[in-house]
C-alpha cells in the first residue's frame, strides 16, 4: 500500500540524512529544533486531547491569535521554525512542540478534537495518521502560490492523496480555491486571509528620531548589504532588522565594515535603546511592529534574494509606510492582492527607487478577512453546536 512505501522511503531518507542532521544542529539556529524534529529531545507527545494547531512560521503562527482567542479548550501547537517556537509560547496557555520528521508522526501523534494546519503544510502523513486516530481535519488560510503550481500539477497523483485526508479547506482566495479543486481537494471554501484578522498591535511607544526613517526589515544575506549599497544618508536614517537574531553579530560586522571610511553615525539598539543614528542595528527580538509604526520606509527582505519567498507585507502596511520589495514573493502573494501602492522592484534599481521616495505613495491595505466560517466549522466539528 501507498502509506507503507512513503513510509519506507522516508526511513531511507531519514537513515541518509542523520549526518547531514548531525552536523547542522551544531549550528546555534538548529541546535533545539534537530534534535527536536529528527530525535524527539525534550520532544514528548502532547499529554492533553485538545485543538490541535500546526503553523510552518511565525506569521502563520501569529495569524492563529485570533482564532485561538475564541478557543475555550486545551490548545495543542506544533511549528516548524524556531520564531514559530517562541511565538506560539508567548500567544497561549498551550502545549507547544516541533513538528516531528514525518516517519515519527506515527508514533508521536495523539487524538486530538481536531486537527488545524495552515496555509501550504503539506504534510502527507500529518494528516492521514490524524485521519487514522478518527480526527476531523482542517486547512485553514489555504493556497498555492504562483511558483509551485507548476510543480504541485506535475505531482497531482500524490497531493490528491494529501487532499483526500482533509475534511474541510479556507482558501485565501478564489484562485487559490480552484487550484486546490483541480488537484482533487473537495469541500473548498474561500475566506480570505487570517492574516488580516488580526491586525497588528503596537506593544511600545517607541521615540522617532527627526527625519526620515527607512526600515531594512526580515533581511535575509546578501539583502543587508543590497540595502546599505543602494542607501545614502540623504534619504533617511536606515533601521536594519534582520530575520534571524543569530545573524545579528554577522551584520553588525558587514555595516562596520561598510561605513568604516565615512562619517556615519551607527550603534546597535540593545546599546542604547534608540534609533537615532544614521544607521541602528536592532539586535532584539519583538520591536519590529513598534518600529514600523514609527517608520516611513520599509524595504521589505525575502524578496531580494532566493528561498524565502517574501515576508508578510500586511504589517508595514498597516501602519502606511512606502513599501519596497523584490520579486521573489512568490509565497506572499495573495497578501500582496489586499494591498495598493506597493513596488515591486529588481535588486538593481533599489538605488534608484530610494532617490524616488518623495514620489511614492503609502502602502494601504485593501481587503479583509474573516474567521467567522472558520470559527463555525470548528464549533460544528468538536462540539456539535449549529
Amino acid at each position: 500500500m501507498f502509506k507503507y512505501a512513503y513510509w519506507t522511503v522516508g526511513l531511507l531518507l531519514y537513515v541518509f540524512s542523520l549526518p547531514l542532521m548531525l552536523y547542522k544542529q551544531r549550528k546555534p539556529r538548529y541546535k533545539e529544533r534537530i534534535p527536536a524534529r529528527y530525535f524527539l529531545k525534550n520532544n514528548p507527545k502532547f499529554t492533553k486531547s485538545g485543538i490541535w494547531f500546526h503553523s510552518c512560521s511565525l506569521g502563520e503562527t501569529r495569524g492563529l491569535q485570533p482564532i485561538i482567542d475564541q478557543i475555550d479548550d486545551v490548545v495543542n501547537m506544533s511549528v516548524v521554525t524556531n520564531t514559530a517556537f517562541a511565538e506560539a509560547n508567548k500567544m497561549a496557555n498551550a502545549e507547544v512542540r516541533y513538528l516531528p520528521f514525518e516517519i515519527l508522526l506515527p508514533f508521536w501523534t495523539t487524538r486530538q478534537k481536531i486537527l488545524i494546519v495552515t496555509e501550504a503544510e503539506y504534510w502527507y502523513f500529518l494528516f492521514l495518521i490524524a485521519k487514522i486516530k478518527g480526527v476531523p481535519t482542517m486547512l485553514m488560510n489555504a493556497r498555492i502560490s504562483d511558483k509551485h503550481y507548476g510543480g504541485y500539477k506535475r505531482y497531482k497523483w500524490f497531493y490528491k492523496k494529501i487532499l483526500d485526508n482533509i475534511d474541510m479547506i479556507f482558501a485565501q482566495s478564489q484562485k487559490d480555491k480552484e487550484r486546490l479543486e483541480e488537484l482533487g481537494a473537495k469541500n473548498v471554501q474561500v475566506t480570505g486571509n487570517s492574516k488580516l484578522v488580526n491586525l497588528p498591535k503596537v506593544t511600545k511607544k517607541l521615540i522617532k528620531p527627526e527625519g526620515r526613517m527607512i526600515v531594512g526589515s526580515s533581511t535575509h544575506a546578501p539583502e543587508e548589504k543590497l540595502i546599505l549599497d543602494a542607501w545614502s544618508r540623504e534619504q533617511g536614517r536606515l533601521i536594519m532588522v534582520p530575520r534571524h537574531p543569530e545573524r545579528f553579530d554577522e551584520v553588525d560586522q558587514l555595516i562596520q565594515k561598510c561605513i568604516e571610511k565615512s562619517d556615519l553615525s551607527y550603534h546597535r539598539y540593545s546599546q542604547k535603546q534608540s534609533l537615532d543614528a544614521d544607521i541602528v542595528l536592532v539586535d532584539r527580538m519583538g520591536e519590529l511592529i513598534n518600529i514600523y509604526a514609527i517608520s516611513d520606509v520599509v524595504i521589505l527582505g525575502g524578496g531580494f534574494v532566493y528561498g524565502s519567498g517574501g515576508h508578510n507585507p500586511i504589517e508595514p502596511a498597516y501602519f502606511n509606510n512606502i513599501l519596497i520589495t523584490g520579486e521573489l514573493i512568490y509565497n506572499q502573494t495573495s497578501l500582496y492582492d489586499c494591498l495598493e501602492h506597493y513596488r515591486v522592484i529588481k535588486n538593481e534599481a533599489l538605488a534608484q527607487t530610494l532617490n524616488e521616495l518623495d514620489q511614492m505613495q503609502p502602502c494601504r491595505i485593501t481587503q479583509k478577512g474573516t474567521i467567522e466560517p472558520i470559527m463555525r466549522y470548528i464549533n460544528h466539528e468538536v462540539y456539535g453546536r449549529e
